[in-house]
């Protein structure tokens, strides 16, 4: 299992303080069919405790996954500021998951040589 993490989303886990090691947590749980929703077209959206407190009242990631191959964290909130997205977000994720996910070793490569996106070391 590869798990990566877009531009966007690596600075808002930054700001928030969410480690590397947390999103693989959510990727493990994740891959044993534990997701606190399954969007449909390879979107899924993950609950993140936040540094000391507990999931309620964390974060939400929304995750384009395919089971036993890839995971991109491509987006995340704070419960706090809104309590879900939108119907047209979830449209553009679903259209970007099936891009994403069917990116071959190179286009994987390319983006990761250009900063589009981050692996994330899940396997340490």
């Amino acid at each position: 299992m590869r798990v990566f993490k877009t531009k966007p989303f690596a600075r808002f886990a930054s700001r928030e303080g969410i480690a590397d090691a947390a999103l693989c947590e959510a990727i493990r749980r994740a891959e044993v069919g534990l997701v606190d929703a399954d969007l449909g077209g390879g979107v899924v959206k993950l609950r993140l405790a936040r540094k000391g407190q507990g999931k309620s009242g964390g974060f939400r990631v929304i995750v384009l996954f395919r089971r036993g191959a890839r995971a991109f964290f491509v987006y995340g909130f704070a419960k706090s500021n809104r309590d879900n997205i939108r119907g047209d977000e979830l449209r553009a994720f679903r259209k970007l998951a099936g891009e994403m996910l069917a990116l071959d070793d190179q286009a994987l490569a390319t983006a990761i040589k250009n900063g589009t996106i981050t692996e994330i070391d899940c396997h340490g």
